[in-house]
């Protein structure tokens, strides 16, 4: 069996950081050595971090990798080899595809799809729509991440707008609720009006007014209720404005029934950035303001916010030609959500302790990930070098998802991933992944 001494490593986890070493051997973590103390575990293989941080691999509870049926803009391969270049060693992916997730024959389908393509690990969300709530119940919580939720028209149209059917589905999903929240009635009302002063595709940096602050809260704010009266397990997905923070409670992880994920996309950008990059920071719900933006940065400090993913959303750069209407939404960001969480943490506004926490344990705990997420003994060995001190500028010849371009070309970074381990493989170094690995699905201790 292949053990490998990870040494010279400043060791990153639940709440401290220290200087040591890990010994991985075969899948898991042997040991956790704090200091310069050598390994009691017998191992084959040395990798020398240089004082690189040592971090759990990121668990992205959030992406888009449009497999199977929109094959043409990304697919599990191409968009998990992005993953495993960020850091990321493990996803759970939307259920918005051709065909949709929404019958337990195409939720098989996934799964058997990902174990022949995913180079890290994965789980699918099973899509709630205005007439599969009977098959809730069906669902196999040891092996589904969630049911995810659309209480906003996005990308697929895939929007659940009965209130008969939202109670139905909260009262008997019987695992976490993820929603999208925006509320469809103001949405239209906006879109009409916008249409009428400024045509049929009003300019990109109306987008944001159109899909505004009162439409996301007014749906995030019954999607509370709804979960409060039933008792259901809610997460809702990338809040997006100061408003909606005021639904959300700040008090530990373990005690919440409701939790939040703020996303990279409304963390890094604001509508300032319309202007420069145009309908490639377009995405749903939309970006809004910087007093926005730094009031959610504000929420990873506080625990309002608990949760950081990506909402990773390839498109073809053709679809996103056109205005606020016409363009489609969504960013790929995978790669670099790491090193982007990274500059707040050099900026001083989160530290790497709070990045930890956001991207790799709160994933795990909340979703009740099994052997996952943390540093310890025993638990599966998904990790991630990343240097914090190495300045590079992304460049359209580095970007592995397969829509081929991102929003981060041209940004430059001062933290670098330099290798990431999935259950004790190396998948990713010296600026290579290895296509051949295969990532394992994620089972879930409920």
């Amino acid at each position: 069996m292949k053990s490998t001494w990870i040494k010279n490593a400043l060791i990153v986890n639940e709440g401290e950081t220290y200087k040591g070493s890990v010994v991985i051997s075969g899948e898991t973590i042997a040991e956790v050595i704090k200091g310069d103390n050598l390994p009691s575990t017998p191992y084959n293989e040395t990798i020398d971090a240089n004082e690189c941080y040592l971090l759990p691999g990121v668990i992205d509870d959030h992406v888009h990798f449009r497999d199977p049926g929109l094959t043409h803009k990304a697919d599990i391969h191409t968009e998990s080899m992005a993953a495993a270049a960020g850091g990321v060693t493990s996803y759970m992916d939307m259920p918005n595809t051709n065909p949709q997730t929404t019958t337990l024959e195409a939720l098989g389908n996934k799964f058997k799809d990902a174990a022949t393509k995913s180079i890290v690990n994965y789980s699918f969300y099973f899509g709630a729509t205005n007439n599969n709530a009977d098959l809730l119940p069906l669902l196999d919580k040891q092996k589904v991440c969630g049911v995810k939720l659309f209480m906003g028209a996005s990308t697929g149209n895939m929007l659940v707008d009965r209130m008969e059917t939202l109670k139905n589905i909260f009262s008997n999903a019987g695992m976490l609720i993820a929603t999208h929240c925006e509320d469809q009635n103001i949405i239209t009302a906006q879109a009409k009006a916008f249409k009428e002063k400024y045509g049929e595709d009003p300019d990109i940096k109306y987008h944001p007014e159109i899909r505004n602050e009162e439409a996301c809260y007014q749906s995030t704010k019954l999607a509370v209720q709804l979960a409060k009266k039933t008792g259901a397990r809610l997460h809702i997905l990338h809040i997006s404005t100061a408003k909606e923070l005021s639904l959300l409670e700040n008090k530990p992880l373990s005690d919440k029934n409701i939790t939040a994920e703020a996303c990279v996309s409304h963390l890094f950008f604001s509508n300032q950035d319309y202007e420069p990059h145009g309908a490639r920071v377009k995405c749903n719900p939309s970006i809004k303001t910087p007093a926005d933006r730094d009031a959610l940065r504000e929420a990873l400090t506080n625990n309002l916010i608990d949760v950081i993913g990506t909402d990773h959303a390839p498109h073809l750069l053709s679809e996103k030609e056109g205005g606020a209407l016409k363009a489609v939404s969504g960013m790929p960001t995978i790669q670099f959500s790491l090193t982007a969480v990274m500059e707040l943490v050099h900026q001083g506004i989160i530290s790497i302790e709070q990045l930890v926490q956001k991207m790799c344990h709160a994933p795990a705990s909340l979703y009740q990930i099994a052997q996952r997420g943390y540093i310890r003994p025993g638990y599966q060995a998904d990790l991630v070098l990343i240097n914090p001190n190495k300045e590079w500028t992304v460049t359209k010849d580095c970007l592995l998802s397969k829509c081929g371009w991102s929003p981060m070309e041209g940004q430059t970074f001062h933290s670098k991933v330099e290798k990431t381990f999935v259950n004790g493989n190396l998948v990713y170094t010296d600026n290579l992944v290895n296509s051949l690995h295969r990532g394992q699905a994620l089972s879930f201790a409920r």
